[in-house]
């Protein structure tokens, strides 16, 4: 449950089931919605059910082809090739995508300019990643596609500098708050999490944790167990950073015994913040135990392997 999960994850994407707005000319057909078929946690099963799609949009009797359609199609595959790294296939396919473009595509072009954009952004070129969300952004606004403006400003809150990332944060929920899209109603989670997260860098650590049991408080009203827990977890993150060790300790284990009775798999972040949290209070044994609980499950972890090599080492010395 670490910050870049929750930025690049939880927060893209919480639109299963939306319905597929078409704007091609040759109308509406009842191709698979696959938007309510995306698992973020396993990008590589979506790709191959996106892919199973493909030969039914120009080889079957039943559908009239849908250029509209198949472009968006295509910036999903490439959305769940760059969740897994597969960066190169994912521009190619975004290639394939850009040549469907037409001018009146408009929701297919927002869409591929979000899926660009954050290709560039997971693959580390943000300098590349940033003009095509300021064009998303304006485009999705100006058209009134909020739920892609939506999703645009999130994305430039995250790639922007430091200082300039809470006004576009700000500017998300703004619109999130205003608009009259149902579906785009669904981007408050996000956004109470991740401008939580920036209270959080802030140091402001109330504003995080007011944000934090707003997020908390949707994702319980829609009965999302997975994000209830990521939450939970946030909120006594920000338990430790304002000294209220006691309470964070409580909510930890009672994650942790939620992992055991429901026999999910172990996280690893739970059995950090154990360690962090005995360690405060000076109990050396049950520190070490879950530092090195800790360090055996993230060190799986390609991305704190690339990204976070020191906070691995840590956690290796603390729990020998």
């Amino acid at each position: 449950m670490r910050k870049i999960l929750l930025f690049l994850f939880l927060a893209l994407f919480f639109i299963g089931g939306c319905s597929m707005k078409k704007e091609s000319n040759k109308g509406i057909n009842p191709f698979p919605n696959f938007d309510a078929m995306w698992d973020y946690r396993n990008p590589d099963v979506t790709e191959a059910k996106f892919k199973e799609i493909l030969p039914l949009l120009k080889n079957s009797a039943e559908f009239t082809y849908d250029a509209g359609y198949h472009a968006e199609l295509l910036t999903q595959i490439a959305r769940a090739q760059g969740l897994q790294e597969k960066f190169d296939e994912a521009h190619k396919t975004l290639d394939e995508a850009e040549k469907l473009l037409t001018e009146n595509l408009k929701t297919a072009k927002v869409r591929y300019l979000l899926e660009r954009g954050r290709v560039y952004n997971s693959s580390g070129v943000s300098e590349k990643a940033k003009p095509l969300f300021f064009e998303a952004w304006e485009f999705g606004t100006t058209n009134k596609l909020d739920l892609y403006a939506i999703d645009a400003a999130h994305m430039i809150g995250i790639v922007v500098l430091p200082e300039k990332q809470l006004e576009w944060s700000l500017k998300a929920l703004d619109l999130t708050e205003k608009t009259e899209d149902k579906r785009a109603k669904g981007w408050l989670g996000p956004l109470y999490n991740n401008i939580g997260w920036t209270y959080h860098d802030l140091q402001e650590y109330e504003k995080a944790l007011e944000l934090f049991e707003k997020a908390l408080k949707w994702r319980q009203e829609i009965n999302d167990e997975y994000s209830i827990r990521i939450q939970k977890w946030n909120i006594a993150r920000t338990f430790r950073s304002l000294g209220r060790i006691d309470e964070a300790l409580e909510i930890q284990l009672a994650l942790k015994k939620e992992f055991e009775e429901k026999q999910l798999e172990q996280d690893g972040y739970v059995f950090e913040e154990l360690g962090e949290l005995y360690l405060i209070k000076d109990n050396q044994t049950e520190a070490k135990k879950y530092f090195k609980l800790a360090f055996e499950n993230l060190s799986k972890d390609n991305w704190l392997q690339q990204n976070e090599p020191d906070r691995l080492k840590r956690l290796k010395d603390l729990g020998d």
